[in-house]
């Protein structure tokens, strides 16, 4: 496969990064098979892109599936590449706006056998200082919030 095609075939990711209750919103995943570096870890909430909409569209209807919550997004924070999975990864900063957290609707709740493997999904709130002692991927995105939050580069809204 020439290279133009495994670009134009590359997936992208949003997440967002919300600050909430002094704490940060992360997705605990627990018993996750179809993973076999990590069985259990937390993730930003996001997920990939539906067709025709922009990252920030991306990031505020994925944390509303997810987590039930409605945010607005403030900036982009970090960008990678997962080559692994030839996938584009974006990270927006937002300022949680309304809703009951915890109340998510996404596919990931569902029976749907896409997600057998997956594991649990389970929202929760994790304190800045608790971040550090967890398995949060990804870990290059992980490092540059930790440092972003010492160095007050971001603080929380």
């Amino acid at each position: 496969m020439k290279d133009e095609q495994k670009i134009a075939k590359r997936a992208t990711r949003v997440a967002g990064i919300v600050f909430m209750e002094n704490g940060i919103v992360l997705m605990h995943r627990k018993n996750v098979k179809r993973n076999k570096d990590y069985q259990e870890y937390y993730t930003f909430p996001g997920g990939h892109l539906e067709e025709g909409e922009t990252l920030e569209e991306g990031v505020i209807r994925e944390i509303k599936e997810e987590f039930g919550i409605n945010v607005k997004v403030i900036k982009k924070l970090y960008e990678t590449e997962n080559l692994k999975l030839n996938m584009k990864e974006y990270f927006f900063l937002c300022e949680y706006v309304d809703g009951e957290f915890g109340t998510g609707d996404g596919e990931e709740y569902s029976n749907n056998p896409k997600y057998i493997d997956a594991g649990e999904h389970i929202p929760e709130i994790v304190k800045q200082e608790d971040i550090a002692n967890l398995v949060l991927l990804p870990l290059e995105i992980k490092e540059k919030l930790l440092e972003d939050l010492e160095t007050g580069q971001i603080v929380s809204l």
